[in-house]
């Protein structure tokens, strides 16, 4: 590993983290014929963690309600708008920092696709940034605690951090528009779930249940579609 600038020395310590060298993906134990399939296919499948909380807040914040695209371009524009240069030979850009956010006033959000409720969330997810990044070295359940005390933030918003930021593989995210069928298509063979059929089915998995849907993600396995895409939502043009 090489790493310049300003914390170098830290991102070089947390590298192992990084590349999921601190995750056990043995502690998933079997109980059904596909997920033992996916462990033979997939062994070398694991759960980075990089504990910067708010950087990984922030997109997860602009991917509530609207479609992955939609977030992806807003956190585009954000990043190259208010973050900076990385230093080093690759040409990479720095997300803004805590400080930055919070200053941005709700008409500059609204042209690169963000609404005022999500562009509130994440100014007042800025200001409290350092209270944040302390649920680092916190028990999984008392930091998902702590993010969802911040209005706008709930189990699906925590579970999305805590899978990146602690590498936590029972990180499940109830609330998902798509996640519930998926898993009930996997495991099931039924074309559509609910959050409660979700958990019943992967209750043989305590301690991995997220382990279990991120393999069956990465195999491509999808419900049947039984309708059109969600429409993109230019909320940018309104």
């Amino acid at each position: 590993m090489t790493a310049w600038g300003p914390g170098s020395k830290w991102a070089l310590e947390m590298a192992p983290a990084l590349i999921g060298a601190n995750d056990d993906p043995t502690a998933l134990v079997s109980h059904h014929p596909l997920v033992s399939d996916l462990q033979r296919r997939m062994p070398g499948i694991r759960f980075p963690s990089w504990p910067t909380v708010f950087e990984i807040l922030v997109p997860t914040i602009l991917e509530q309600v609207v479609i992955a695209k939609t977030a992806r371009d807003a956190y585009r524009g954000i990043v190259f708008r208010y973050g900076e240069r990385a230093p080093g030979p690759a040409k990479l850009w720095l997300p803004p920092t805590p400080k930055t956010l919070a200053k941005v006033p709700y008409y500059e959000w609204h042209p690169l696709g963000v609404e005022r409720r999500r562009a509130s969330i994440i100014r007042y997810a800025a200001s409290v940034a350092r209270r944040l990044e302390e649920a680092a070295a916190m028990e999984p359940g008392a930091a998902r605690k702590r993010l969802e005390a911040l209005p706008g933030i709930g189990a699906w918003s925590s579970a999305e951090v805590a899978r990146l930021a602690w590498g936590d593989p029972d990180a499940l995210s109830v609330n998902d528009f798509h996640l519930p069928h998926t898993v009930s298509w996997a495991l099931a063979g039924e074309p559509r779930g609910t959050d409660e059929r979700m958990l019943q089915l992967l209750e043989p998995y305590p301690g991995q249940r997220a382990r279990v849907v991120r393999m069956i993600e990465a195999a491509g396995i999808a419900a049947p579609r039984f309708g059109p895409k969600m429409a993109i939502r230019p909320i940018a043009s309104i």
